[in-house]
């Protein structure tokens, strides 16, 4: 296939990269807790003809170099661990971070997700749960007659019954935080899962070793810049066009030259 052609499929390729991205995270607008993402690119390989300091004479060298670009690859998509702003719900079970950290969730499979989304409800067992029934870690679980459930912004637990009106601590809210939050795996359902590139997890309690604080009540909007995503929309789509404009030019510069021939 044509040098061009080849360079500007790469273009094409990448700036339909950056629109499904964009796509995504305006998809995620009202999702609780979400990050949004952004994709890293880089050059590929170039051609090198002549190298930059290559003798062009006895005497003399190039002071610069001829070297063809072959186009553009799709390095990353990485997520932007910004905080996202905090709504108020109202609802005593929710919970939003403050800060660094992710909610701890045990999932089926026995393995521990981790979530930033802290619309929490109980099940049938007054278990902590998220909205996929998988408990909170460590468990805790809410007295069937709790009159009023209190959470600090340490990640105490506290409730009161009808026959005591003094709090009484039940259960303890941690976090985990990891070296590197960006090489966490997406599961879907607001879970990720720890890899070799986050580290392993590091738990504790709100407030402590950089972790952030627990606010109830409230929940952590996605970080999603609307504005900034339709300004990068255009972009990306301006980008596109002129990808398959320089494909029709070249198009009908081999068309010419195939009329050309003898």
């Amino acid at each position: 296939m044509n040098h061009a052609l080849d360079t500007i499929a790469t273009g094409l390729d990448a700036s339909q990269t950056m629109m499904d991205t964009i796509a995504d995270n305006l998809a995620n607008v009202n999702t609780t807790g979400f990050k949004s993402e952004t994709p890293e690119f880089q050059t590929l390989l170039y051609q090198d003809n002549i190298q930059p300091g290559a003798q062009s004479s006895g005497n003399t060298v190039y002071p610069s170099g001829l070297e063809l670009g072959t186009g553009v690859r799709t390095a990353s998509i990485k997520d932007l661990e910004t905080q996202g702003s905090l709504t108020q719900t109202n609802n005593p079970l929710d919970m939003a971070i403050n800060g660094q950290g992710f909610f701890q969730i045990l999932q089926p499979s026995g393995q521990t997700a981790y979530t930033r989304d802290g619309s929490f409800q109980v099940n049938q067992n007054g278990q902590l749960v998220n909205s996929s029934g998988y408990q909170v870690q460590p468990n805790v679980t809410i007295p069937s007659n709790a009159t009023s459930v209190t959470i600090g912004t340490d990640g105490t637990v506290s409730v009161t019954t009808p026959t005591s009106n003094t709090a009484t601590q039940i259960g303890q809210i941690q976090l985990a935080n990891f070296v590197n939050p960006q090489g966490l795996q997406p599961l879907g359902g607001n879970l990720f899962a720890a890899t070799t590139s986050s580290g392993a997890a590091v738990p504790g309690s709100p407030q402590s070793n950089g972790l952030g604080s627990v606010n109830q009540s409230y929940l952590e909007a996605s970080n999603v810049d609307v504005v900034q995503a339709m300004v990068n929309m255009i972009s990306a789509e301006r980008a596109y066009q002129l990808g398959t404009q320089a494909a029709s030019a070249v198009d009908n510069e081999l068309n010419y030259l195939a009329q050309a021939a003898p």
